[in-house]
């Protein structure tokens, strides 16, 4: 049975569960559709999604149709699980996207083409609420001709638009889906869309397009063929007008899928990162890789694998050849929705489940030990917001550590430090919805977290070149403690340690311990008690006795000068910068700029592709604690962003009054 691995991709809002439901009942897969309201569907099927009403995580789903086993992979619509979405695309071998007939081309849509580009993966389009008010095929297909890179040409199109949407009319046959009869005005619209259409097609053959340049006429059924090869080869992208509510559409989109798209033999050698290939045959060596891990609190960790060349069977033994060891297959499953059933085999072309397997990890490639080969990995974006996470009590404290490493093997894109300067943990991932489910999920294995914008870890440097003198001198029977020496503090890259002294007046032995000194003074500031840095230090002279001298001595001298010194040297205070990359319509720079003018960012540059304007910026790390909620509001969801460290920058003196008189304020009431 020929298979195909089909990837759900939209904006969010699309109707993609919708559509996946209604495919399912369709293809006789479920005898009744569930909804999203009521949280009844086999895509959303965990507690998180019924909650929420919309899809956290990729979910598989059998539809077999028309001969073909038929799998397809229900994406999340919301960009904050960008590592479900890539995903779910990467592991398919084309992919159907998704728009609304309503909302057009939107960021979303945009991403998941851009990802879908990235791997050369061949789509069609289903333009969805066709029923609705203010539904318009014709005006969403000019959208996704202007804002979407490829061709993109409709092969079907809507007998009525909104409440009147009664059907589909084949732009190759003019035959109408349900049989019905077809007016005089779709007729016409119908020649327009073929003739756009057949431009379409033979620019992807060139004997069609000399024939065709001739004056040759080409039959349909020629131009239907060229159609599914260019399909295949992902050349040309068609585009049909559906209803997932009311059904109208989804015979000829269930059509499309089964026999306008490639099969997973079709899709031809894959090339591992060494330059090996494999082809995509059940009787080829083994290979596959792992592309979603999740845990089961019954069943335990589960690892969901595309099988790329090759057949696993209960019993094999495969080469984990990402981490280097071998693994010994006990179980094999099928997955779809919630539900696993055990099968024998797993052939080419196939999305499986194995269990188990503990030290499998999302990205791992599994291959044949006697033929092994790696696929690279799946690039992730870095986390983009960040939060403090507290436990609430202390069996919370105590369990912590093992529940984030739970959430981190199933998404790598959540990751969790402890910040050292401020001592807070830290969750970060790609937006506050995303990490808001992460929180839920730790109290589902027994967490419980508050959250809290995380503490600026501000620093602290100097502006003017000062010197001071440091003694520590203490008797107190017997030997005694002597250290004495003279520094010179100035501004400069980083920090820097010399010495200038002459004529013995310190010994060399003790200069390092001096520098242990000065560094320990440096991780509390004059001005707000934050570590200083960026300051070059000078041992200039000193003094030193030889009985009491010892190295603790002239550490304590060391400090007890930088402090001293710190008084003339122009302490001032610093904030940590990012760098911003922001992604909205293009309408919305304005209002964009105006933003982020209030967070006091430098903007870098604008660069427009298509309707999307990408916004580069320095921004203080302090004004972006809200950014992600901020963003989409400014937006109305249809902005994105991400963030990476850029160093440290002074703060202007009215925000830095504040930030000292308020850090003393902690510090006399800890």
């Amino acid at each position: 049975m020929p298979i195909r691995v089909v990837s759900l991709a939209a904006h969010s809002g699309a109707g993609k569960t919708t559509l996946a439901e209604a495919l399912l009942h369709r293809s006789g897969a479920i005898s009744r559709p569930g909804r999203v309201e009521d949280g009844t569907t086999h895509s959303d099927h965990t507690d998180a999604e019924k909650a929420h009403g919309f899809s956290i995580q990729t979910s598989v789903l059998r539809l077999p149709h028309a001969g073909t086993d038929l799998t397809v992979l229900d994406t999340p619509g919301y960009a904050d699980f960008v590592r479900e979405i890539r995903g779910g695309i990467r592991a398919a071998d084309s992919a159907l996207v998704l728009v609304s007939a309503v909302g057009g081309v939107e960021v979303g849509t945009e991403r998941v083409w851009a990802t879908a580009d990235r791997f050369a993966m061949p789509r069609l389009v289903a333009v969805n609420k066709m029923d609705r008010d203010r539904a318009d095929f014709y005006a969403v297909l000019a959208d996704l001709k202007a804002s979407l890179p490829g061709p993109v040409a409709a092969a079907w199109v809507p007998l009525g638009q909104g409440a009147d949407f009664r059907g589909v009319v084949n732009v190759l046959t003019g035959e109408a889906s349900p049989p019905q009869d077809v007016p005089p005005t779709v007729q016409a619209e119908v020649r327009a869309a073929r003739e756009a259409l057949t431009d379409a097609i033979v620019e992807t053959d060139d004997d069609l397009m000399t024939r065709y340049l001739d004056g040759e006429e080409v039959g349909t059924g020629e131009l239907q063929a060229a159609l599914t090869r260019a399909v295949h080869a992902g050349t040309l992208y068609p585009v049909l007008p559906v209803s997932a509510v009311t059904g109208v559409g989804l015979d000829s989109l269930l059509d499309l899928l089964v026999t306008g798209l490639r099969s997973a033999q079709e899709r031809g050698p894959l090339t591992g990162v060494d330059g090996q290939t494999r082809e995509p045959s059940p009787d080829a060596p083994f290979s596959a890789r792992v592309w979603r891990v999740s845990v089961d609190p019954f069943v335990g960790k589960l690892a969901y694998v595309r099988v790329w060349s090759g057949t696993l069977r209960p019993g094999d033994t495969v080469q984990n050849t990402t981490q280097g060891a071998e693994v010994r297959v006990a179980h094999l499953y099928i997955p779809s929705g919630k539900d696993l059933t055990e099968v024998a085999e797993l052939p080419a072309g196939s999305i499986g489940v194995l269990t188990k397997l503990p030290d499998l990890h999302a990205g791992d490639t599994l291959a044949d030990p006697a033929q092994p080969v790696q696929y690279d990995p799946l690039w992730l974006p870095d986390p983009a917001h960040t939060v403090a996470i507290h436990p609430t009590a202390r069996a919370d404290e105590d369990k912590l550590g093992a529940a984030l490493a739970r959430l981190r093997e199933e998404d790598p894109t959540l990751h969790s430090t402890r910040e050292p300067q401020t001592g807070e943990q830290l969750l970060s991932g790609m937006g506050d919805m995303h990490l808001g489910i992460a929180v839920e999920k730790l109290s589902a294995l027994g967490v419980n977290v508050t959250t809290s914008a995380p503490r600026i870890p501000y620093r602290e440097t100097i502006h003017a070149r000062s010197e001071a003198q440091g003694k520590h001198r203490k008797q107190s029977g017997g030997h005694g403690q002597y250290g004495d020496c003279r520094l010179r503090i100035e501004p400069g890259d980083g920090f820097g340690f010399r010495s200038a002294v002459v004529g013995g007046a310190i010994p060399g032995k003790y200069l390092p311990s001096i520098e242990k000194g000065v560094q320990d003074a440096m991780q509390k500031g004059s001005l707000a008690g934050y570590p200083l840095q960026d300051l070059h230090v000078t041992v200039l002279d000193g003094s030193y006795h030889d009985v009491d001298s010892s190295d603790i001595a002239f550490r304590t001298a060391g400090s007890l000068a930088l402090k001293n010194a710190l008084e003339g040297a122009r302490p001032g205070l610093l904030e940590p910068v990012v760098q911003l990359r922001v992604r909205a319509p293009a309408s919305f720079t304005g209002d964009l700029i105006s933003d982020l003018q209030t967070r006091r960012a430098r903007v870098q540059g604008m660069d427009t592709s298509g309707t999307v304007m990408t916004v580069t910026a320095t921004v203080p790390q302090a004004e972006l604690q809200n950014y992600s909620a901020d963003l989409r509001s400014l937006t109305g969801d249809r902005g994105a962003f991400s963030v990476k460290p850029h160093g440290y920058q002074p703060v202007p003196d009215h925000i830095a009054k504040k930030i000292i008189e308020e850090r003393k304020g902690e510090l006399a009431g800890a």
